[in-house]
Order: C-alpha cells, then sequence, then structure tokens
C-alpha cells in the first residue's frame, strides 16, 4: 500500500512540472507581408503600402502575482537583405535595386524609420507596452507599418527585358521583438525572431509626347529643313520602337502636305536624322526608330525638309501624322 502511494505522488509532481514548463512567459510577433503591388517607373510619383505587425504576449497562470500583468516590448527591424545603412532599404532583383523603406507612421519622415534599439541612423523600434488580464493567459496588440517607395528612386528602376520584373526583400532573420516584464524594460529581457517580406513589380511602361514641323513661310522651289522633338520617357533597359504613318498620302516614303481649299499637295519627308533614311513605319523603304528606356525623358529628333519641287498655288499646306509607340 505504500508503494502505490509513492508512485502517485510522482505521477503528479511530474505533471506539475510539465505544465508549468509549457506556459513560460514570453512573447511573440508575426508581420504581413508589404505588397506595394504593380509599380511604374516612370509614373513620377509615390507609391505607399502597409503592412500588420502583431505582437501577443503570454502569461504564466497560477505563478505571476499581478492581476494586471505587463509586458515592455520594442519591436526592432534590422537594414535587410540589400545592404546600405537601411536608408533607405532595397528591393532587389538580381544586382538591380528599388529603394524603399518601412516607417512607424503615415508621416514617412526619416525620424520614422523602423529601425532598432542598436540603430546607427537614427531609426526606432516599435515600442508598447502590453497590458493583459492574468486570467487570461495573454494579450494581444497590432501595429500598422507604412512602406513607401519615393518617385525619386523609381528613374533607372530596370525591368528584365519588356517583362514585368518583381523585386523583393525577406526579413527573415532581420526582425526581432525583445520584452520584459513588469518593471524590466524590453531591452533587459528576452527576444523572439520573426520574418516576411517586402515586394513590388515593376512593368515596362513608356509615355510619348510629340510637338510640330512647321516649315517657315517660303517658295518650294529651294530646299526648307526644320527640325523638332518627340519626347519619350520608357521603363529603363526596356526597348522601344516609334513608328509614323503615312499622313495624308497613306505613303510614308511619299509624304505630301494638302491645300484643303484647292486640293494641291507638297512633297516632303521625315527622317531621324538629317538627311536620313525616311521615317515612316516600315513599308515603302521607310524605317523605324529604335531606342532603350532610361526612365527618364529622352529627345528623339524628327528631321523634316520639303525639297525643291514644282511651286503650287500659295496657300496653307498640312499634314497629320500619326505616331505610334511600341514597346
Amino acid at each position: 500500500m505504500i508503494a502505490i502511494c509513492r508512485l502517485i505522488l510522482m505521477t503528479v509532481t511530474l505533471w506539475l512540472l510539465a505544465a508549468t514548463a509549457a506556459r513560460a512567459d514570453n512573447c511573440v510577433a508575426t508581420m504581413t507581408d508589404v505588397d506595394f503591388g504593380v509599380v511604374s517607373p516612370i509614373a513620377g510619383s509615390d507609391v505607399t503600402a502597409s503592412g500588420t505587425l502583431t505582437v501577443t504576449c503570454y502569461w504564466t497562470v497560477g505563478t505571476n502575482p499581478l492581476l494586471l500583468p505587463a509586458a515592455n516590448v520594442c519591436v526592432n527591424l534590422g537594414v535587410g537583405p540589400g545592404g546600405g545603412t537601411g536608408a533607405p532599404r532595397y528591393l532587389l532583383n538580381g544586382s538591380n535595386r528599388m529603394a524603399f523603406n518601412l516607417y512607424t507612421d503615415s508621416s514617412y519622415t526619416a525620424a520614422k524609420i523602423w529601425g532598432s534599439t542598436a540603430s546607427t541612423i537614427g531609426a526606432r523600434p516599435i515600442n508598447g507596452t502590453l497590458v493583459g488580464l492574468l486570467g487570461l493567459g495573454g494579450v494581444t496588440q497590432s501595429f500598422t507599418v507604412y512602406g513607401k517607395i519615393p518617385a525619386a528612386s523609381l528613374v533607372g528602376v530596370a525591368t528584365v527585358g519588356n517583362a514585368d520584373t518583381l523585386y523583393g526583400a525577406s526579413f527573415a532573420g532581420h526582425g526581432t521583438v525583445q520584452y520584459g516584464f513588469g518593471s524590466v524594460p524590453c531591452t533587459g529581457g528576452a527576444s523572439a525572431a520573426f520574418s516576411f517580406q517586402a515586394r513590388a513589380t515593376a512593368v515596362n511602361n513608356c509615355l510619348i509626347s510629340t510637338s510640330n514641323l512647321a516649315f517657315a513661310s517660303g517658295s518650294p522651289i529651294t530646299d526648307q529643313r526644320i527640325s523638332a522633338p518627340l519626347s519619350v520617357a520608357c521603363t529603363a533597359n526596356s526597348t522601344y520602337q516609334i513608328a509614323l504613318n503615312g499622313g495624308v498620302s497613306n505613303n510614308p516614303g511619299a509624304r505630301t502636305m494638302k491645300n484643303s481649299v484647292t486640293g494641291e499637295t507638297l512633297g516632303y519627308r521625315i527622317s531621324s536624322t538629317p538627311d536620313g533614311a525616311a521615317w515612316g513605319d516600315g513599308t515603302a523603304s521607310t524605317t523605324v526608330y529604335s531606342g532603350t528606356g532610361t526612365g527618364s525623358a529622352q529627345n528623339v529628333m524628327m528631321y523634316g525638309i520639303v525639297p525643291r519641287q514644282r511651286a503650287p498655288t500659295p496657300g496653307d499646306y498640312r499634314d497629320t501624322v500619326t505616331v505610334l509607340l511600341m514597346f
């Protein structure tokens, strides 16, 4: 009978030890991904996104003497995989980088960059005090994290070929939550790691604006020359082509301007270099202009000439040419 009592006592003691170990005081953090979605490197505007940081702290029920225990937490974020100081951080695609940063509020100021207690750039961790009810065993608090890609940092961001290109950064190993209970500060307690990703997709995009080729008044018995630019902005590293249709003549190799009163025409030519091959759509022995984007506006010159020819009736001669940008 004595042996049986000893066996029962040993069993209860082991159960109590296991229960105590499983309910240790601790905090954990999780973070949703920060997804900027599709971004155009030539849009000229900031791109913003947000994520949610969630911190949960647990208390040992039955051993904590406080009815309303508190945990002091500091959530730290390192520089990330792009290197540098963290101001800025980088999204990566191979050796290509896209600058961005994460902030503790929507002011997006340098003083609000999400950093760590060990930061050297003035950035700060996300701090908080979580107060819970002991009987519940834990408490959860969420924080919004704000991300921004500045417009200036998008200039020069390249795509791979002409395809939409994913840029990303994994913060696995770069995020930690430090915590201390009661009067213990966050830096004086334990820590736990968490991870998330930030990403954006750079799209192949182009913008174009045109100007008129306006020849001066004069006689067509002598050559008349003029030039004017097309302004083209395309995503860096992407290729593009510019074609010009045939206008009123429907023939880019034999362009004409027309007098709307008399119906008479006046021949002229457009090229992408002075006295170069006729610029058109690739038909009628014409060429198509080809270029590569830089992320900034590029001037592509149009050179116009009205060659010497039989003089038609004096008047106003015009043509309308459609510009086609292919990318």
